[in-house]
């Protein structure tokens, strides 16, 4: 959701700045005001194309601010965006302080906008979003078989590359066997084991050392427990302390902690005894551990730099030679399994194209539903899908998804993207996110031309569906009915002014201001008639 937006120096705009509402937010204003330059503006702040063009008259750069709240991100100041394009089409971009591209821009941020009205712009001509819009709207469902064959397609790509290893395997190992069969015999003869170097080269300084070892725990426990040692001279001290405690208590402190060095000494003293039984000086021990040092290290050396390294080429030397002798076993068994894995593949996409087929025309419906309140006489939605050829099969499911726009009964029904009118496919556009609803992963949509070609009673329908859709997105729209400007929970007018360089204004307008604006857009005058009309029509809007 947009909380506020500041634009500098973006076409006519010099600085103006707008907090639209979460839900509806109208911008109004006599034609060339405007509109578009902070329209623009938006489209920056969500990652579009920049245009050095955009850049004000006689400025060097222009400045798009702006401060929004996510869905799914915790921080309470929001995300904060500023993008600034240069006079000679260099741009910056940051989010939250910090330099970031605009790829990433349109990822974090274009994902949760919708800019409706311009077909360049616009998602629901993408005919690559009408499964995750289908998806969204049927729920768990159809999550649920599109997680199982997602799975599924994991699998069996997963086990067509272990096929195509194998037979890469098998071609290699006519070429490769006499290197793979000398070098896992090489290997097998010394058979080394995981962590068995580390083990050795912890070990053998002991063995190495052994004979200094046991006389250093020897001479350090006869030094503690022999005769007149530490622990004879701490005892006297204990016994001579104890002895005058009688007569003044800070002695007996200090023979208590006498005490209880005298335990810890005793206890060294009897783990070096049995360290040094422990310790063995054996030569032959000693040969046999620095054979088995040498002889990995070579595997090392030849086949490392690591002992992992090592121990896998031996498991590649084995494959290669495996694969030369196993009669092409291994191939039968990787088809085999390939072969598992795609029926289990077929029979999850089968799933996920019945669920999808399930609720298919009840969304269908429910779109068509919405396009007869904004009346569109007998146009309809349809949604259509299609199996595709295994090779095409994605992460969208094995079939394309695909709206279709019926403008009449009778009419054959055409992708959405053949539709001329940005009016028509606004409006289009404006049904589906109602039949979503909080379904819709964007959270703001943004309307322009909505209203094109519109009066009468459509008007009026236009106004409610809007109002309707405002319950669940924040939704921004340029327009010129007065009919949709007094449901707006925020009404912003556009003025143009100037001769020489115009510029552009922005004015949250209250009260009168707004009962002013709404009278010229019914009549184009500020009639008496025309204000009554205009604060009747507000007041019918608040109640």
């Amino acid at each position: 959701m947009i909380d506020e937006l500041r634009a500098r120096d973006v076409a006519l705009i010099r600085d103006a700045a707008i907090e639209p509402a979460p839900g509806l937010t109208v911008l109004t204003g006599e034609t060339g005001a405007g509109k578009t330059a902070l329209l623009s503006s938006i489209k920056l702040l969500v990652g579009e194309r920049a245009d050095a063009g955009m850049v004000r008259e006689g400025a060097s750069s222009l400045e798009v601010e702006g401060r929004l709240f996510l869905r799914g991100e915790q921080d309470e100041d929001g995300c904060v965006v500023r993008r600034r394009v240069g006079a000679d089409g260099r741009g910056r971009v940051e989010i939250d302080g910090r330099m970031a591209s605009v790829r990433e821009l349109a990822a974090r941020v274009g994902s949760t906008v919708d800019l409706c009205g311009q077909h360049e712009h616009q998602r629901l001509l993408d005919a690559r979003t009408h499964a995750d819009m289908l998806d969204a709207w049927a729920g768990a469902p159809v999550a649920e078989a599109l997680e199982r064959y997602d799975a599924a397609l994991d699998d069996a790509r997963a086990a067509a590359d272990e096929l195509a290893r194998v037979r890469e395997l098998g071609r290699a190992a006519g070429e490769k066997l006499d290197e793979a069969a000398f070098v896992l015999r090489r290997i097998d003869e010394v058979d080394p084991r995981a962590g068995e170097l580390e083990e050795l080269e912890a070990q053998l300084p002991r063995v190495e050392h052994g004979e200094a070892l046991m006389e250093a725990a020897a001479g350090a426990r006869e030094l503690l427990a022999g005769e007149g040692g530490a622990l004879d001279a701490l005892s006297g001290a204990v016994r001579a302390l104890e002895a005058a405690a009688g007569y003044d208590e800070a002695l007996g402190t200090w023979a208590e902690s006498l005490r209880g060095s005298l335990i810890d000494v005793e206890d060294v003293a009897s783990e070096l005894r049995d360290y040094a039984d422990e310790v063995d000086f054996d030569p032959e021990e000693l040969e046999r551990l620095q054979t088995r040092l040498a002889a990995l290290e070579g595997l090392r050396r030849a086949y490392g730099p690591t002992m992992d390294d090592v121990l896998e080429r031996r498991e590649r030397a084995r494959e290669v030679v495996a694969a030369a002798s196993d009669g092409g076993e291994l191939e039968r068994r990787a088809v085999e399994e390939l072969g598992r894995r795609e029926a289990a593949l077929a029979e999850a996409a089968d799933a996920l194209d019945a669920a999808r087929a399930e609720a298919a025309p009840r969304l269908a419906a429910a779109v068509s539903e919405q396009m007869a309140r904004l009346e569109m006489g007998s146009a309809e939605l349809e949604v259509a899908q299609e199996r595709l050829p295994r090779a095409e099969w994605g992460r969208r499911g094995p079939s394309r998804v695909e709206f279709l726009y019926r403008p009449g009964a009778g009419l054959t029904a055409r992708p959405l993207r053949r539709i001329a009118s940005g009016g028509e496919v606004s409006r289009v556009m404006l049904a589906c996110k109602v039949a979503l609803g909080e379904a819709d992963e964007c959270e703001t949509l943004v309307f322009d031309e909505v209203d094109a070609g519109v009066g009468g009673a459509t008007a009026v329908a236009l106004a409610r569906v809007l109002a309707d859709l405002a319950r669940t997105h924040q939704v921004i729209v340029v327009t010129h009915l007065a009919q949709v400007a007094v449901m707006a929970e925020r009404h912003y007018l556009v003025r143009k002014a100037g001769d020489e360089q115009p510029e552009t204004t922005l004015e949250l307008i209250e009260g009168e201001a707004r009962v002013a604006e709404v009278a010229r857009m019914l009549s184009g005058d500020g009639s008496a008639a025309s204000l009554d009309l205009a604060r009747e029509m507000l007041a019918s809007a608040r109640g």
